[in-house]
């Protein structure tokens, strides 16, 4: 079997395009970094959807309450917001993959900022 050209570079691009998926999903931000966005997510995030993410003005984003809804509706809420109620884009504040990362977290139980700092 011979492959034609275009399909080789077609083989190539897809292949590198999944390795690149695969290196940067969920990467969990680091340092600093780290820090800012659990404080971002605890205080900011947290003004509408409660301190303790339990639910306020904005639902509830607690694993239990967010379990059935999916990874990619999740971050485009949090990318892009909710036209017409209070939930803002954090676009400009947060890259895709680290919105990527609080979904997980959020679904996995969302860390307190003290567990950014070292605190046990």
């Amino acid at each position: 079997m011979k492959l034609e050209r275009a399909d080789l570079t077609h083989i190539v691009v897809m292949v590198a395009l999944a390795a690149l998926a695969v290196g940067t999903a969920h990467a969990e931000p680091r340092g600093e970094r780290l820090h800012e966005i659990i404080n971002m997510v605890r205080q900011d995030c947290g003004s509408c959807h409660g301190m303790t993410l339990k639910g306020g003005l904005g639902p509830a984003l607690v694993p239990d309450a967010i379990a059935d809804t999916p990874d990619d509706a999740l971050v485009a809420t949090i990318m892009n917001g909710r036209p017409g109620t209070a939930m803002p884009g954090w676009s400009r504040f947060m890259s895709e993959p680290e919105a990527e990362w609080i979904v997980s977290r959020l679904k996995a139980g969302f860390p307190q900022v003290a567990q950014a700092e070292g605190a046990p």
